[in-house]
C-alpha cells in the first residue's frame, strides 16, 4: 500500500482475522470415530480439509457436526467423503448419513 492509502485506511472496514482464518482456530467438539455414526443422521456443520499426519502424500477430512444434540468432529481418509463434502460446502449446514459401501464412505 502506498502512504496515501495507509493515511486514509478506515480501521472500521477492515475484516477482521477471525473471520477469514478460521481454518487455524481449533474445530471444537467431540471426537467420535465414523463407525460410531454410520447410518445415523448427523447435521454437518463445518469441514477442513489438511494434509494427513498419518499418511503422506493423502488428506484428512476434519468434519464437525451434530448428532443427538451434541457437536462432535470426527477425522477421515476418506476421498470419497472429501469430495463430496467439497461439493456441497455451499449447502453447509446440511443432513445427511455416512454409510459404508464395501470398503468406502459415502453420504447418502
Amino acid at each position: 500500500m502506498t502512504l496515501d492509502e495507509i493515511n486514509n485506511l478506515n480501521g472500521n472496514m477492515c475484516p477482521r482475522f477471525s473471520t477469514f482464518a478460521r481454518d487455524k482456530l481449533p474445530m471444537p467438539g467431540k471426537k467420535k470415530r465414523l463407525d460410531e455414526i454410520l447410518n445415523r443422521e448427523i447435521i454437518v456443520t463445518d469441514f477442513r480439509i489438511t494434509k494427513s499426519k498419518k499418511r503422506d502424500g493423502t488428506d484428512c477430512l476434519r468434519l464437525q457436526f451434530i448428532i443427538d444434540g451434541n457437536v462432535c468432529v470426527a477425522f477421515t481418509g476418506s476421498a470419497v467423503l472429501s469430495d463430496q463434502i467439497q461439493s456441497a460446502k455451499d449447502n453447509i449446514p446440511f443432513r445427511g448419513t455416512i454409510v459404508k459401501i464395501d470398503r468406502y464412505y459415502s453420504f447418502s
